[in-house]
């Protein structure tokens, strides 16, 4: 049935995927200011590449690194030392938005700043405050208030 499932999913990778609202309007200005941007995600990358190529984000990614990319997934720091790596920069120099307490903890483990995506997946008894982030934003572009 998982496998199953996983070619369904495969079969309509973006049916219905957009950004999150915000997310395309972040993006813009990042690129605007010479920031580059990547993605670091736990989904396997046969899933990844496919859904950043059809919302034409692939090719405007510094990097993309996917949940196989790695030996080990967030929340090992791995995936957030190989992103720095791909994007020529330092763990200190990155800002990492997640949506979760792996996205955290990998991000703190790679000394990397991360903040709460407050939009995103969160389930209503998670506690992101209690996460360790250097803050929670509400909206993508608050992104732009922590980049120095």
């Amino acid at each position: 049935m998982r496998e199953e499932f996983l070619q369904l999913y495969a079969d309509n990778i973006c049916r219905h995927s957009r950004p999150f609202p915000g997310i395309l309007d972040l993006l813009a200005e990042l690129e605007a200011r010479g920031l580059k941007w990547g993605v670091v995600t736990n989904k396997p990358a046969r899933f990844t590449e496919p859904l950043m190529s059809i919302l034409d984000l692939a090719e405007r990614a510094a990097c993309i690194v996917s949940g196989d990319t790695c030996p080990q997934p967030k929340p090992h720091p791995a995936p957030m030392l190989a992103a720095a790596d791909l994007c020529g920069a330092t763990p200190a120099q990155c800002l990492y938005l997640g949506d979760a307490e792996r996205d955290i903890e990998a991000a703190r483990a790679a000394t990397m700043p991360a903040l709460v995506a407050a939009w995103g997946y969160l389930d209503a008894a998670d506690e992101p405050h209690t996460w360790g982030a250097h803050g929670e934003i509400h909206n993508p572009i608050e992104t732009l208030d922590f980049l120095a």
